[in-house]
């Protein structure tokens, strides 16, 4: 009997109740089996990202799973290749801002959630968090799967592809930031996380 922590981190200003992490949890619950279970975790991230990844690390360091496998969106996907170096795991990003505190520089002040129009404060010192959690470069792209969207309205996805130089890819043509057609795409997604 094997067991799979498998960590879901959402993007800047959104919650675990976004579409792909929903869809995603399901799909994974369904995956798993008296041979292997599955231990999910889509925690709410905080506005800080020194202790959304200390929240996410202390979790993780406490697991008792056979293997992790953490998969982020935006800027879950940028957290994604932290852990992924810091615990030699499987990660699958999704449209990952893989410059994460360039990309949030400008929007520094009071923000809202999407879905819950909660407020919340981007400070300065987050952009410095970011900074100091930045990946230069992924160790062992065979590790990545990549999905990126041509259509993203907010990131680059060249410079996506770039950075998972090696890596498994998925270029999409067309589609969004969000990716509204992750249902299409999400087969592939379970089948490069399978143990």
């Amino acid at each position: 009997m094997s067991s799979t922590l498998l960590v879901y981190l959402h993007g800047f200003r959104s919650s675990p109740r976004s579409s792909k992490a929903v869809m995603t949890g399901e799909a994974v619950k369904a995956l798993a089996s008296a041979e292997n279970t599955i231990d999910w975790y889509c925690p709410q991230l905080l506005a800080s990202p020194k202790q959304s990844m200390a929240m996410v690390t202390k979790y993780i360091d406490q697991s008792k799973a056979d293997r992790i496998v953490v998969i982020g969106s935006s800027l879950g996907g940028f957290y994604a290749n932290y852990l992924a170096e810091k615990y030699g795991c499987k990660a699958v990003a999704l449209n990952p801002a893989v410059r994460a505190a360039r990309e949030l520089a400008p929007h520094v002040g009071m923000m809202t959630s999407y879905d819950s129009n909660e407020p919340f404060d981007l400070r300065p010192e987050y952009i410095d968090e970011l900074k100091t959690l930045q990946v230069e470069g992924i160790s062992r792209p065979n590790r990545y799967f990549l999905i990126a969207a041509k259509g993203d309205e907010l990131l680059d996805w060249r410079e996506m592809s770039d950075f998972y130089k090696g890596a498994k890819q998925l270029i999409l043509e067309g589609s969004d930031h969000g990716i509204a057609d992750y249902a299409d795409h999400l087969p592939r997604v379970l089948e490069f996380i399978s143990p």
